[in-house]
């Protein structure tokens, strides 16, 4: 197995470490969080002005920090490990359905019980929340978290930096612009007022 380093020590860690040991294509070499215990039985290698010397040791990365409110922490880090040199690669639940016919780009995770439909595009760095529904044709940007049993209709657009709330539904074909929170439980028409 190859092995990945974990960012970050919460709650949306601990459901990243669940997916890695149940796909078990990913050796987990340790966790990046303040520190020096273990962590879910695993080793806290330190904080992120280690990850240079890391990289000698292991060359793939998860963000295991979410996002709710804000997008910038998870971006800032995407780049730091860019620019590190780190693998982000993208990890997909075994208990999720997705097509073959969707595109999938670097350091997004889809957590269980999602279902990504035909034609589907989802950026870099994106977290799909357990439960989610992208339905055939849906675009989802750069950075964004399409939180727990959300539902994205036929043809909708996501923007870059976005935050989808739980149980929010996206009408078929609806564009929402870049940088918007979705609140939960909101079902989202053409009508919808988005911040500027």
């Amino acid at each position: 197995m190859k092995k990945i380093i974990i960012i970050g020590c919460g709650g949306h860690a601990n459901s990243c470490i669940e997916i890695l040991e149940t796909e078990k294509k990913f050796f987990i070499f340790g966790l990046i969080c303040k520190g020096t215990k273990k962590y879910l039985g695993y080793k806290i290698l330190g904080d992120d002005k280690k990850l240079k010397l890391i990289k000698k040791k292991c060359k793939n990365a998860l963000i295991g920090i979410g996002q709710i409110q804000n997008y910038k922490k998870r971006l800032k880090l995407f780049n730091l490990l860019k620019k590190e040199g780190f693998n982000l690669p993208t990890i997909i639940s075994k208990y999720s359905i997705v097509s073959k016919k969707s595109k999938i780009l670097e350091g997004t995770i889809v957590m269980k019980g999602v279902i990504i439909n035909k034609n589907v595009e989802i950026g870099r760095n994106c977290i799909i929340n357990t439960g989610a529904i992208i339905e055939h044709d849906a675009k989802i940007g750069a950075n964004c978290h399409v939180s727990t049993g959300a539902i994205l209709n036929g043809g909708s657009t996501i923007g870059n930096n976005c935050f989808i709330g739980s149980g929010s539904v996206i009408n078929e074909s609806v564009k929402i612009p870049d940088n918007q929170i979705i609140p939960s439980m909101t079902k989202v028409t053409k009508k919808y007022l988005f911040k500027k």
